[in-house]
């Protein structure tokens, strides 16, 4: 039989070479491998984007929320496109325009460019990262092949963050930092390459595109986010910061009127009648607000104060990676068991326990004592909530509406880091701009010609004092952190009620998330 006949045999939208599931699972994995580590592999190359595009301390956190906003907000909403549209058109798609704002984030010369990059790929991963998902349950026949499968993803979300870490550690070093986002483009074209040669089409299924609800729910975080940054450079008297959190308001409340009244809602207020889901939402947004402000600012005071390298830096957080991968795998093994409350319970105390050991964080600290343990303690913890967070939000939902109910948490984590990275940054700003006043003076007694001179022209007090007030910035922003933690804490201890007999309805319903 001739390729010409072959091709006119094959069904429309399938893949020009079937039979290659080996591959086509290599194709789907590297996209939620470079969507995933995009997350981490920029912290890295914070100090060194601050430096070479002039970010103040506070708007550098817009290079970590203008991606985790677009990205959380607009999640479910690439789910339904795939649905709707088909799969593979959609993760091609996704796939492109991640690819595309990579290269324009690589090529930024000013901090806008950037951030306008940033949103772009959030809204890129978006698209491809729930569509990457369902491709599986398209491409591999149930049974021992698609969990097969699923485990091979799982693995590279968990993995991902770690990856990233270290990738940014050495672009950054051995390159510069603008290849954290030019790694991307080679990736993202080969991928879009291959994904029509070994991925077929899903079937389309008719639906509508809830747009409304996606931008009101984007738009009314980016301003609150945006309102927390504004007030921690501007104070909270100031005219934009109150307007700010005024049309974050209008738009939150314009997003639940339109959930409630849409035939089609991107968000299912239904989802939250069951309390001890609403409960994992709770705690998934709170200690995801923990987790996103601690990796940020422990990233600049090993960097700026301890001098590490961006390698080093890398690698020093290595230890929090295995501490999750841990506390994850200990919490799996025994949930059947135990029931998913008590390790809520213990995870949230040790993510609280160890963010409050960091708001003793100062210019003395050593690694050993000053990061390395807490990050341990907080990593196990976040490690013991991840799975059973997870497994409690599918708990009693129709296996039909699994992939929304997890889908919802994932966006919750990425919505709640941005907003948490505000809040801190908020605390951030104000003591840091106190504790500046307070060395200024010293600096002005103590300091040498040629530091007076250069910080005539920076405006950034030198070592030792800028480390000062780094520091305590850092470790005051660490005690709304812990009060997150705390949070969700409380939320485990009166509001989750689920029992272990409740777990057994959970067969085959609880597969890994998107994200």
């Amino acid at each position: 039989m001739t390729t010409s006949q072959l091709t006119q045999n094959q069904k429309p939208g399938a893949a020009r070479r079937e039979g290659h599931p080996g591959i086509a699972l290599t194709v789907i994995a590297a996209c939620q491998l470079m969507v995933v580590l995009d997350a981490t592999i920029v912290n890295i190359a914070l100090p060194h984007i601050q430096d070479s595009l002039n970010f103040s301390t506070t708007d550098l956190t817009w290079v970590v929320s203008a991606y985790t906003l677009t990205f959380g907000g607009l999640l479910l909403l690439g789910a339904r496109a795939g649905d709707i549209l088909g799969r593979r058109r959609v993760f091609m798609a996704g796939i492109l325009l991640f690819t595309f704002a990579s290269l324009l984030g690589g090529l930024a010369q000013e901090p806008w460019q950037l951030l306008a990059a940033r949103a772009l790929q959030g809204v890129g991963g978006a698209i491809a990262s729930p569509t990457s998902l369902a491709l599986i349950t398209t491409t591999f026949p149930e049974g021992p092949e698609r969990n097969r499968a699923f485990g091979v993803f799982a693995a590279v979300s968990a993995g991902g963050g770690a990856i990233g870490l270290l990738a940014g550690g050495m672009l950054t070093e051995w390159l510069d930092w603008r290849w954290v986002l030019f790694v991307n483009v080679p990736i993202g074209v080969l991928i879009a390459f291959v994904t029509p040669l070994y991925i077929s089409e899903s079937e389309r299924h008719p639906g509508r595109f809830d747009i409304a609800g996606a931008l009101t729910s984007t738009l009314g975080m980016a301003s609150l986010v945006y309102a927390f940054i504004r007030a921690a450079e501007e104070g909270w008297r100031d005219g934009l910061t109150v307007s700010a959190f005024a049309v974050a308001l209008v738009l939150l409340v314009a997003f639940v009127f339109t959930e409630a009244r849409a035939k089609e809602p991107i968000t299912p207020l239904k989802m939250f009648a069951d309390r001890n889901r609403s409960g994992t939402y709770v705690i998934m947004l709170s200690l995801a607000a923990a987790m996103f402000g601690m990796f940020f600012y422990i990233v600049l005071f090993v960097q700026n104060v301890l001098g590490y390298s961006p390698i080093k830096a890398g690698l020093a957080f290595l230890p929090v990676t295995v501490a999750i991968a841990a506390g994850a795998g200990l919490s799996q093994r025994f949930l059947p068991a135990v029931g998913p409350k008590p390790f809520m319970l213990v995870g949230s105390a040790l993510v609280a326990l160890g963010l409050t050991w960091q708001a003793f964080i100062s210019p003395d600290s050593s690694y050993v004592g000053g990061v390395l343990g807490p990050m341990v303690v907080f990593g196990f913890g976040m490690g013991l909530n991840f799975v059973t967070v997870t497994v409690t939000a599918v708990s009693g939902v129709a296996p039909h509406e699994a992939g929304a109910a997890s889908g919802l948490l994932n966006a919750t984590q990425q919505v709640g880091g941005s907003l948490g990275l505000s809040i801190l940054t908020t605390v951030f700003g104000t003591a840091s701009k106190d504790e500046a006043e307070k060395q200024l003076p010293k600096f002005l007694t103590e300091g040498t010609p040629e530091q007076k001179a250069e910080f005539a022209k920076t405006h950034q007090l030198p070592a030792p004092w800028g480390h000062e007030v780094l520091a305590h910035g850092i470790s005051t922003a660490f005690v709304p952190a812990a009060a997150m933690a705390a949070l969700a804490l409380v939320t485990a201890w009166f509001v989750i009620r689920i029992q272990k007999s409740d777990l057994e309805a959970l067969s085959g319903t609880a597969g890994p998330t998107a994200g």
